[in-house]
């Protein structure tokens, strides 16, 4: 039986990799059709163009602060809802956000595997 222990310890992996630049662990931790909704541009980011910017230090995370995360567990699939405050660069432009997420993850023989991410800014004020 999963635990949102699991999933949570995916989430850990997810965001290590983008602290570190380590587009291996992001290899691991995608699914091949993973999509992110950029929370800055709500554009559509394939994974293995994201790990192409975090590997090649583009997109640089200079800082992640996860505030809360709330997981939820239904058989194989899993939902995380959270908010961060995150930094960084993206080619030679600095950036910031204040953000809610969801992240979808799914079971397979391999583990839990991030299939979707999308962040929606935090209005200031």
């Amino acid at each position: 039986m999963t635990t949102p222990h699991e999933v949570s310890a995916a989430e850990d992996r997810f965001f290590t990799a983008l602290l570190q630049a380590d587009g291996g662990a992001l290899d691991a931790l995608l699914t091949p059709d993973f999509v992110l909704v950029d929370v800055m541009t709500g554009s559509e980011i394939p994974g293995p163009v994201l790990r192409e910017l975090v590997a090649g230090r583009q997109l640089v995370f200079e800082s992640i602060e996860r505030i809360d995360s709330r997981v939820r567990v239904y058989g194989s699939a899993a939902v995380v809802t959270g908010q961060t405050r995150m930094g960084g660069r993206y080619q030679q432009q600095s950036w910031s956000a204040h953000s809610r997420y969801t992240h979808v993850y799914v079971r397979g023989d391999d583990g839990w595997r991030l299939a979707s991410a999308q962040g929606t800014a935090i209005a200031a004020g």
